[in-house]
């Protein structure tokens, strides 16, 4: 009923059509005439501020008065004043606002991880004239530490079931492998990704060799290098795997393996700071927008809105900055469906356009580390088995790293990031070592968890604008295949914003309105 509504307010135009609400306007913080400060809730005083001030020296009094107008001008005047009469050199600013975001900023991006920042690259790479778009990336956890590009296994991989996601990571690894020509930094050390290629080997067994099968003709269709191999051609090439119940297998011969997230995140960072992107620690606490209703062909009324102001908390700090902007990027990770709500996203009646939430929420799961003398030897890919569990080698010491997604009935509390290694002893250990024979005799070294920004609604990325929340645009929901294709989301992202469409991949498939559509776009590789 309002797919033609849905695509018509999909539609967007450029980013230079929607700074009239910064170009030329005034700024917040302005003194009102009134004297009042524009969205301080500082009540009215009078525009005419008389000052006095004590200097021993001259046994005297000097007074000043400001009349009406003028008044920026006339703060210099104060503060020349002052500066006569206290002691030391240079004016001091009685209040350092360093720690706050800009009053104004073309684009705001909540969430600084590597999809936030890959936007924020990419935006400012393709900007048609240097320092043309202000950026501002808000950032809640400063420290990353529980963000899940640090808490990542740092994986990238061609073998998925969808050409939209084949050709993200396609991207992608052509962006990693040339990490420098991208993210160099006049006189900063060159970028060291750390890149494995020793691929993946997705195992499957007699129900799923057919779907494997598949998924292999779509990867090759879409260029990439991968090869199916019997059962008999696996115990030759990794003789240390178990092959029972295993009717098929395929592997990536090129472009696939894991690199340092970390790396990857800080490299990012450093170079938009290098572009002149602004960051600020805080949360993003409401969106302050307008609306206008309108009809749809069927006559159905639906509001549309526009974001305009964007309140960020500081960190330990009850002070927030109101940010006036143009468009908002919602990359927020495992709290995007919390910030969609704060837009009034989802908040409708339900069955409504607006009523569709964005069905993206925290998933929590466990990496483990351990230690195994006679596991699999150098040549080792990524492996993932029937049964769910994965394994990767984790440097050179006969050290790995794994786990294995939760069943529905077995996810875990996502209020915290403790670790379930009761989990490992019997959901994972088991199915390693019946795989894997050498891990019998492993051990645990360490672990940790983090956060799958999960899309309940069909595992896979949300990219592009909301059709009714006019300048709030997605990348979130990519249900752990994320960080891996965060260069290609983050380039996708920017030139909806810059275009209006997509232009390197076409991304329509991953669109909000699908989920109000129904219209699923299942991806089956996700582990």
């Amino acid at each position: 009923m309002f797919r033609g509504a849905v695509h018509l307010c999909a539609g967007r135009g450029h980013l230079g059509r929607r700074l009239s609400t910064l170009r030329g306007g005034s700024a917040l913080g302005k003194v009102e005439g009134t004297g009042g400060h524009h969205g301080s809730g500082v009540p009215p005083v009078s525009s005419c501020v008389t000052f006095r001030t004590w200097d021993p020296g001259r046994a005297g009094q000097t007074v000043g008065q400001l009349g009406e107008g003028g008044w920026a001008g006339k703060v210099s005047e104060i503060k020349k004043t002052l500066q006569s009469v206290l002691p030391g050199g240079a004016w001091n600013s009685l209040y350092d606002t360093s720690h706050l975001p800009p009053e104004q900023s073309d684009v705001v991006i909540v969430g600084g991880g590597v999809l936030g920042l890959s936007v924020a690259y990419w935006l400012k790479r393709l900007e048609k004239q240097r320092g043309a778009i202000r950026v501002l990336v808000v950032e809640q956890d400063h420290t990353y530490s529980q963000a899940s590009t640090g808490l990542s296994v740092g994986g990238i991989r061609q073998q998925f079931s969808l050409p939209e996601n084949i050709q993200l990571s396609l991207f992608s690894v052509n962006f990693l492998r040339n990490i420098n020509d991208y993210l160099a930094v006049v006189d900063d050390p060159p970028l060291d990704l750390q890149f494995n290629p020793s691929g993946y080997l997705l195992l499957a067994s007699e129900e799923g060799a057919a779907i494997l099968e598949s998924n292999v003709k779509v990867q090759r269709q879409e260029g990439a290098k991968v090869c199916l191999m019997s059962p008999e051609q696996l115990r030759n090439k990794f003789p240390w795997i178990n092959t029972e119940g295993v009717a098929l297998a395929s592997y990536g011969l090129e472009g696939e393996g894991w690199f340092d997230p970390w790396c990857l995140l800080q490299g990012l960072r450093r170079k938009v700071q290098a572009m002149g992107v602004h960051f600020c620690h805080g949360e993003v606490t409401r969106f302050v927008s307008s609306s206008n209703r309108m009809e749809t062909t069927s006559g159905e009324e639906i509001t549309l809105k526009r974001i305009h102001e964007v309140h960020v908390k500081m960190d330990h700090s009850v002070e927030y900055q109101p940010v006036e902007c143009a468009i908002v990027i919602n990359a927020a990770g495992a709290w995007s469906g919390r910030v969609a709500e704060l837009a009034g996203i989802g908040k409708g009646p339900p069955g409504t356009l607006q009523g569709t939430k964005l069905p993206v929420e925290p998933r929590k799961r466990y990496v483990y580390v351990w230690h195994c003398p006679q596991g699999p030897g150098l040549e080792s890919p990524l492996v993932a088995d029937t049964s769910g569990v994965y394994f990767r080698r984790d440097g050179l010491g006969n050290n790995y790293l794994g786990g294995c997604s939760p069943t529905e009935e077995e996810e875990p509390d996502p209020e915290n990031l403790e670790v379930d290694h009761d989990f490992f002893q019997n959901k994972v250990w088991p199915r390693l070592a019946w795989r894997i024979p050498a891990f019998e005799s492993l051990k645990v070294r360490s672990a940790w968890a983090g956060y799958y920004d999960y899309n309940t609604f069909d595992q896979n990325g949300v990219v592009g604008p909301h059709p009714l929340v006019a300048n709030m645009y997605f990348a979130t929901g990519f249900s752990g295949h994320g960080l891996q294709q965060a260069p290609a989301v983050g380039r996708a992202v920017a030139e909806m914003v810059l275009e209006g469409r997509f232009q390197t991949i076409n991304l329509n498939a991953f669109l909000f309105s699908r989920f109000f559509l129904g219209e699923k776009v299942q991806e089956h590789n996700i582990f």
